[in-house]
């Protein structure tokens, strides 16, 4: 044929030739529970059976799928027995990367319900693996059909979003050399409109099927009384006949399990152990812990020397299903609220995002000198520049959240070495903010990329930066949060220029850290709300809407003590805390939608900020009563997992907190937020360059009376601690006490309790 493709030594020729569907896709309720599966840069999501159901080109898209790199490499994976589809009894996916379902059959011709048994265990480890255990618990011999069916459309994450594409690639049928019909493997293609060519290349490796319909797999079952039958296949996703994961793939289920039970074993033994004497509180945690695991990516790292150019590391993918890859924001912020838990996260999280480091003006992918990334992707339409992920840079937080977790990082390790490799980096990022506040003296953002978002801070919808009349600004935006940012990273590199004797630099960013804080005071206060305006627009006015913006504020310095504390009280109000947490906007706006995402939601990470600030002025009994409120609300939760956002509704006694139809679960800050209400408890000060740790006024909230730290790692030292509450006598006012003891401790670090 003239139209055939080869690619070393295998023949393709377009799907259309060989009478195959043009296009694949699923269709599901979302409403219908899921069950989602990750191992590094692959995810897995399926109905509560394993199911992938398939559905006709113009029917609902889902997120159901397997997917690598933003693409979706099986849109199908359908289990059927005599052409029905199994009876669910049970299902588990806690372990993340592992899929268990047990089903039994509906009454098929010449079998009873319920007399055969199928055990079906899925795992993900560079490929996906599927075995399958059919049992007869029959008196009698049974024959069945059972079948598998699999289609893969390679359609890109963005599209399965809603973005409409005016061209697409087209699916290739692979031709076996020898016209052969081999039962023991086929292969699912496309060819990008980049010429890349994608397999989903299905290998089976016991249990044979007897034929191969199209891409059904067709076994004529025949099991004696009380015997068993297996089946197994493992498939994996090409690009130009590579691997697309990052991960090398084992060759069987086993091991695949085995891979990865060793590597997650081997990172909760470094980690630290955190458990409470609250079994539900407990739960939240150790799903946490799994959720911090699973997210973890592989990125290439900036290079360290030079005789180790393509070292990898490990950092936090934002959150399942559409945001399974790097952002800059997220990674940050993720990395920060986990340093009590894993700090080489942070330092490869810091050493990834150099790598990607603005160095020229793009106003297609917003990049600029210096400047840290907003989002990379990989699928076809970030290779073919329909967008501008390759990466993209329209944010304006990343780069001073970079700095000041470089300063964080360094606060808790004293790794020089890290801290002298990012130096120039570090100075880059700076003289990137610098850039942007020469006009105003803040730093703004505006969308330059045609695809580029219109608000690029942490609330990045559309509609979330509005007046107190309900009005969207305009314009040039300039956030009250990120000038904040800006403030800490000016005072902690100065002081990290300091211990580098950059004496030039070190007086520079002090000075301009106290001229921000004077004007920042005068020009973001309303009087009449004494409160903070979220932001300036684009003709320098005030946008004076009541939200959690503020809060952002109080952590690090840039307010005014009495301005500070008038912001803590109002966050207090019922219009801004829902009794699970503080909205987005306050519910007497205009504007306010509990349901919207940035406009009356609560997120979890956004209150852990917020607690962490109300904790640095002395909002004790306040920052507990937001802490309590996101656990109570975790705890809820279905697998006790955070949610990247849930409604604004009040909370009513008795009643669970709403959910957000479709939050990302698991998501990196959501997850991160479990650790930082911990830290923000105990309130550990680490000043590892220093040797030397304090404990500043530490308090449990009414849930918990013990909490215990286990290899806390600072600096060099590895150290134990266990706190307790003691309630306040009867009749005292005052709130409970908790103390603090090393129980034990793994080097020479000082530590002192501090009331």
């Amino acid at each position: 044929m003239s139209n055939q493709i080869e690619l070393e030594g295998r023949v393709f020729v377009p799907a259309g030739e060989l009478d195959i569907p043009e296009w694949g896709c699923v269709v599901s309720d979302r409403t219908q529970p899921t069950l989602t599966l990750k191992d590094d840069d692959l995810f897995l999501i399926t109905d509560t059976l394993g199911n992938i159901s398939g559905c006709s080109r113009d029917e609902t898209v889902s997120s159901l799928g397997l997917f690598c790199r933003d693409t979706r490499f099986l849109s199908r994976l359908e289990l059927q027995i005599a052409g029905r589809s199994p009876i669910l009894l049970t299902c588990n996916a806690d372990k993340g990367f592992a899929l268990s379902a047990l089903c039994t059959n509906p009454t098929i011709p010449n079998i009873n319900a319920e007399t055969i048994s199928i055990q079906r265990e899925l795992v993900l480890n560079g490929s996906l693996f599927e075995e399958l255990t059919i049992h007869n618990y029959n008196t009698t011999p049974v024959s069945f059909e059972l079948s598998l069916s699999f289609d893969a459309d390679f359609s890109d994450l963005f599209e399965i979003r809603g973005f409409h594409r005016q061209r697409r690639g087209g699916l290739l049928r692979r031709v076996a050399a020898d016209n052969s019909s081999a039962v023991n493997e086929l292969t699912m293609a496309y060819q990008g409109l980049d010429g890349a060519i994608l397999e989903s290349h299905i290998q089976f490796v016991h249990g044979l099927p007897n034929t191969l319909q199209g891409y059904t797999a067709i076994w004529q079952i025949e099991l004696e009384s009380h015997a068993s039958y297996q089946i197994g296949y493992r498939l994996d996703m090409l690009m130009n006949n590579r691997p697309v994961s990052r991960v090398n793939s084992p060759t069987a289920l086993f091991q695949a399990k085995a891979a990865e039970t060793m590597e997650e074993d081997n990172w909760r033994s470094k980690i630290t152990q955190i458990r409470t004497d609250n079994p539900k509180i407990n739960q939240a945690i150790e799903r946490a812990e799994q959720d911090i695991y699973l997210l973890r990516q592989t990125f290439d790292l900036a290079n360290s020397t030079a005789n180790n150019p393509s070292s990898k590391g490990m950092v936090l993918s934002a959150g399942v299903p559409w945001f399974c890859t790097l952002f800059g924001r997220d990674a940050i912020i993720a990395a920060s609220q986990i340093l009590i838990l894993d700090p080489t996260i942070a330092r490869e999280t810091l050493m990834v995002l150099a790598k990607y480091q603005g160095k020229v003006d793009d106003e297609w992918r917003e990049e600029q000198p210096g400047k840290i990334l907003h989002e990379l992707r990989m699928g076809e339409m970030a290779r073919c520049q329909e967008i501008p992920h390759t990466p993209y840079y329209g944010t304006v937080d990343a780069t001073p959240l970079w700095l000041m977790l470089y300063a964080e990082y360094y606060a808790w390790t004293h790794d020089t070495d890290t801290l002298d490799l990012l130096w120039d980096n570090a100075v880059a990022a700076m003289a990137w903010i610098d850039r942007l506040c020469a006009e105003t003296g803040y730093l703004p953002y505006f969308r330059t990329s045609a695809r580029g978002l219109v608000n690029q801070g942490w609330k990045d919808s559309s509609d979330c930066i509005v007046d107190r009349h309900g009005k969207i600004a305009t314009g040039s935006i300039t956030l009250c949060e990120v000038q904040s940012y800006v403030y800490a990273a000016k005072i902690r590199m100065s002081e990290l220029a300091k211990i580098r004797q950059e004496n030039e630099l070190a007086t520079r960013w002090q000075q301009e850290s106290h001229s921000l804080k004077q004007r920042f005071n005068h020009d973001f206060w309303i009087p009449d709300r004494d409160f903070l305006a979220m932001a300036l627009d684009g003709a320098g006015k005030q946008v004076d809407g009541i939200g959690s913006n503020p809060g952002q504020c109080l952590q690090h310095g840039l307010l005014y003590p009495e301005k500070a504390k008038s912001v803590a009280e109002r966050l207090r109000a019922p219009d801004m805390f829902s009794g699970w947490g503080i909205r987005t906007l306050s519910s007497l706006s205009p504007a306010y939608n509990p349901i919207g995402y940035h406009t009356g939601s609560v997120w979890p990470h956004d209150n852990s900020l917020i607690t962490m600030g109300l904790r640095s002025i002395g909002a004790v009994e306040q920052a507990l009563e937001i802490a309590q409120g996101i656990l109570d609300m975790t705890i809820h939760q279905p697998y006790h997992r955070p949610p990247e956002l849930f409604c604004g509704y009040e909370r009513i006694s008795g009643h669970s907190p709403i959910q957000y139809p479709v939050a990302c679960s698991p998501q990196a800050w959501a997850t991160g937020t479990v650790f930082q209400l911990l830290q923000m408890m105990v309130n550990l000060v680490p000043d590892a360059p220093s040797n030397y740790l304090r404990i500043i006024d530490p308090a449990l909230p009414a849930s918990i009376h013990q909490l215990s730290f286990k290899n806390l790692r600072v600096g060099a030292t590895l150290i134990d601690l266990e706190f307790t509450r003691e309630s306040a006598a009867e009749g005292e006012t005052s709130r409970s006490t908790t103390s603090c003891r090393v129980m034990k401790k793994r080097g020479n670090l000082r530590v002192t309790i501090e009331a």
